[in-house]
């Protein structure tokens, strides 16, 4: 997986979902945004790259959504 691509695609999400007043709500919305769409293998791919230095570029909720979610987010 290109993490570049990951990274500008969670970018995306975050960015839709800043603009929610109760952040904790985004972080649940784009926590559960990447669990339906997208596949394990792409979800299992950022999970395991946060420490990346690519993925230093992720929006920092998106960051704090998978932090906050990661259990939910991993391949079962």
């Amino acid at each position: 997986m290109d993490i570049n691509n990951l990274v500008v695609m969670a970018n995306r999400i975050g960015d839709f979902f800043e603009s929610m007043p109760n952040q904790q709500e985004a972080k649940t919305n784009i926590a559960n945004h990447i669990r339906k769409f997208w596949e394990p293998r792409m979800r299992q791919a950022l999970i395991s790259n946060l420490d990346h230095p690519l993925s230093e570029a992720l929006h920092s909720l998106v960051r704090a959504a998978i932090s906050e979610n990661k259990q939910n987010l991993l391949p079962k």
